[in-house]
């Protein structure tokens, strides 16, 4: 990351790269850091509406990175399978159960969120050939050293820009993660773990899109 340009100045991938902290920060405001994050740090604040002083104010108080991500590219991929992917497939089915429960439990309730078992499941084999097409193709060919994956990449990264939908669905039937007023446990345990899953797929998807596939480009 150019650390003499204005943070304004600088793309909000490199942001979230070179600063622990900051897709937290992105998450608050809802700047798209994986697939969209390409844009300017200022004009990403100005397409979402928020006040370019207040997100800049929250992204300088955060320290320089340290190194939590590998270097090592065959490291970085197995961090991702260990992390993301082994990680996902726990969260998913957890949460379609939860979601289960909920929607049985409490279906004639006005704040039900139903549908979204079904969204769950849907986004849970989506996201399992998606992780089969990178384990069993993309990444056995990047830890072969081969170079020419421009079009294995290019399939990933559109398939991350179909996450994202999924995700806008999740937060709609979730209303953001939000349980209404006297909500129950498995409720309110539900909605944390939606709120985990989707800040886990974007750090995922921004590793690869921004870290893993950059290596390629």
């Amino acid at each position: 990351m150019n650390t003499t340009a204005p943070l304004t100045d600088l793309a909000v991938r490199d942001i979230a790269i070179g600063r622990p902290g900051a897709t937290a920060i992105f998450r608050r405001f809802k700047i798209d850091y994986c697939c969209g994050g390409g844009a300017t740090l200022a004009a990403a604040a100005e397409e979402r509406g928020v006040n370019i002083e207040a997100l800049v104010e929250a992204i300088e108080t955060l320290a320089p990175r340290s190194n939590t991500v590998p270097v090592d590219t065959g490291a970085l991929i197995d961090h991702l399978l260990e992390r993301y992917h082994e990680v996902h497939r726990r969260q998913f089915p957890e949460a379609i159960s939860l979601a289960a429960r909920v929607e049985s439990v409490h279906g004639d309730n006005p704040d039900c969120p139903l549908g979204l078992t079904q969204h769950l499941a849907f986004m849970f084999d989506d996201l399992e050939t998606h992780h089969q097409k990178e384990e069993m193709g993309l990444f056995p060919m990047i830890r072969c050293g081969e170079t020419h994956v421009d079009g294995p990449i290019s399939c990933m990264t559109a398939e991350h820009e179909d996450v994202l939908e999924q995700l806008k669905g999740l937060a709609r039937l979730t209303h953001d993660f939000t349980p209404p007023d006297g909500a129950c446990g498995t409720w309110r345990a539900l909605y944390a773990l939606c709120q985990e899953i989707d800040s886990d797929l974007r750090d995922h998807m921004h590793l690869e899109n921004n870290d893993l596939f950059r290596r390629f480009g």
